[in-house]
């Protein structure tokens, strides 16, 4: 793996942008098209950026405002929302290292996040108990709750149009997908990349988020530019600087659509670079939606000529459970 610090050439990825205001109301070509070059990205990268999403960008950087004002209160203070990985709440420095779940031994990762998921109770109390919990809600910035769930909102909305998307891009049925996502226990993470004051110099080999794949489905990601920014990986150009728009969202797929598509689509690799040492004051923030199933969901590859390899068949939750627990530090 290259030192950040040491990548003099750096490169911008071939990742497409896709307009998704002709989806899906515009003429066959103009879908077809759309859905031609989704299918042709997500089998190198596994990432996509796109417009059109109507989503307002002013609800975007309210909600980093209100999110930077709890990120900077007193550690004590934020201390009393503190949860687990995958739970609801504050994940503090050293909580994840997200490249334990592809077995590389990194330091902790230099971010702290606000989590929240499902908003909805299930009717399973076996599910309820592992999946559901009330979202905590920082009563020092009271403006996040009504904030976040705007967002949440438009989030489902999306989600829900690229999953009928990527079933067409695959010659499937509108609803192949979304149909599997009735009650889906989305998450939702504000991460925190602060700099070097705060969090002191990386240690070797440590990033604000180490190289590693998202578990689920579909990844929504409102993200900002930065020396220490996002990085994609690809088998022809290795590590490269993600694209950046700031009117787009990066999207990718994770490990259970990988699976489902039986491998024709990969799960975007990725990987957060740390505060670079000519710009160590550099801080970020990302809003990251990540799309999951109705718990329960079972997940078999599309057959061929569709899919490539024909995996065993897996229990969405129980997957995903698994990879929570692979990347959980302590």
């Amino acid at each position: 793996m290259s030192d950040p610090h040491e990548l003099s050439a750096r490169h911008t990825c071939r990742i497409p942008t896709i307009d998704l205001r002709p989806w899906p109301d515009g003429g066959a070509e103009a879908r077809e098209a759309i859905a031609r070059t989704v299918d042709e990205a997500l089998q190198t990268a596994g990432f996509l950026l796109v417009t059109g999403h109507g989503v307002d960008p002013s609800l975007r950087a309210r909600i980093r405002a209100a999110a930077r004002a709890f990120f900077t209160l007193p550690v004590e203070v934020k201390q009393t929302y503190e949860a687990k990985v995958g739970g609801r709440g504050w994940l503090g420095p050293g909580a994840e290292a997200n490249a334990y779940a592809e077995g590389t031994e990194t330091p902790p990762d230099l971010k702290e996040s606000l989590t929240f998921a499902t908003h909805e109770p299930f009717e399973d109390p076996v599910v309820n108990a592992e999946w559901y919990a009330p979202n905590v809600w920082p009563a020092q910035v009271p403006e996040l709750k009504p904030l976040c769930e705007e967002y949440l909102a438009r989030m489902a909305e999306l989600e829900n149009r690229l999953l009928s998307l990527l079933g067409a891009a695959l010659g499937l049925e509108p609803d192949f997908f979304t149909r599997h996502m009735d009650h889906p226990t989305y998450g939702f993470n504000i991460n925190w990349y602060p700099g070097t004051a705060v969090i002191g110099e990386p240690a070797p080999g440590q990033f604000r988020i180490g190289p590693h794949t998202d578990f689920g489905t579909v990844t929504i990601l409102d993200r900002q530019a930065g020396k220490g920014g996002l990085q994609v990986y690809t088998d022809a150009g290795g590590w490269e600087d993600a694209p950046y728009d700031p009117a787009a969202f990066t999207i990718n797929i994770g490990d259970l659509m990988a699976r489902w598509t039986g491998d024709r689509w990969r799960s975007g690799r990725h990987r957060v670079l740390p505060p670079p040492a000519d710009a160590p004051a550099e801080e970020l923030m990302s809003l990251v939606y990540f799309g999951e199933c109705t718990p329960g969901t079972l997940v078999e590859s599309v057959p061929a000529p569709v899919g490539r390899v024909a995996y065993e068949p897996v229990d969405s939750h129980v997957y995903l459970r698994a990879k929570l627990d692979s990347i959980t530090v302590g």
